[in-house]
């Protein structure tokens, strides 16, 4: 079995949501599979996120919103990446995002893949190495 690779995760919490159980139930297993998880804490601008995943020099970024500005706070977060060229980092999102047309709009939009309440966490776990082992056998192939 390859090592896994060393990724560096940062969880953020955009908006106005003062909820975040979830967000450090997730956390606490991304780091218990071993990756190094940096949690900005609640209360976040879309603009402090994207400054964090570049000070953190963050692999993935995840955001959990709970408070339904899911539709304004991603697209943003993901305008800002794209504006200081950090697009090219794997994000994914979680929480209460349960439309099926906002799932599809925000996947369109460069969010690899969203969680809602109940997602086992090995699930993601499993599909952030994936996603890892797959680029990495690209880029040892080109």
């Amino acid at each position: 079995m390859s090592e896994k690779p060393k990724i560096r995760f940062l969880m953020a919490k955009p908006g106005l949501d003062g909820h975040d159980r979830g967000a450090k139930v997730v956390s606490m297993a991304l780091r218990d599979a071993g990756m190094e998880v940096i949690y900005t804490g609640l209360h976040q601008t879309p603009e402090q996120i994207v400054e964090a995943a570049i000070q953190e020099d963050a692999d993935v970024i995840g955001l959990s919103i709970l408070s339904g500005a899911h539709m304004t706070l991603i697209p943003r977060v993901l305008e800002v990446m794209k504006e200081r060229g950090i697009s090219d980092r794997l994000v994914l999102a979680g929480g209460t995002i349960v439309l099926k047309e906002d799932i599809e709009a925000l996947k369109k939009l460069g969010v690899a893949e969203i969680y809602g309440p109940g997602t086992p966490t090995k699930e993601i776990v499993d599909f952030i190495y994936n996603y890892f082992e797959k680029n990495v056998k690209k880029q040892n192939q080109k």
